[in-house]
């Protein structure tokens, strides 16, 4: 069960696999996350995958599968309707890098994740 409350809390181990999933959408290239549709994931319109795939060049580094060592970092917290994480990505130079997805989730745990960012925080 995903706390309710104004602290920040680890990413669950249950949600892991499906943010994995996605990243490694994104390490594939697929920035809109729609091929194929990822379930439980909504894919992103052009416009916002076309600033993902920006902010992840501007970076300067590629990205690659997530490494054990974000979830030290990543967390989630309860934004009165819905829960924001914020999920450390891994880089060929950096297993934790400053890069970070944004996204949220709406309902519970079996909700659909939504992203809205990739970028420094």
């Amino acid at each position: 069960m995903l706390a309710q409350d104004d602290e920040e809390h680890p990413v669950p181990e249950e949600l892991r696999p499906r943010f994995q999933a996605l990243v490694a959408a994104l390490v594939d290239g697929d920035f809109q996350l729609s091929n194929p549709v990822l379930e439980g994931i909504t894919p992103i319109d052009k416009t916002a995958a076309q600033f993902v795939a920006g902010q992840v060049a501007a970076y300067g580094d590629t990205l690659i599968p997530l490494s054990d060592q974000v979830w030290q970092r990543s967390i989630y917290r309860w934004m009165d309707g819905y829960w924001e994480f914020l999920i450390d990505l891994s880089t060929t130079r950096e297993p934790v890098s400053d890069l970070a997805l944004h996204a949220n989730l709406i309902g519970d745990e079996s909700g659909r994740i939504d992203v809205w960012s990739v970028h420094v925080p």
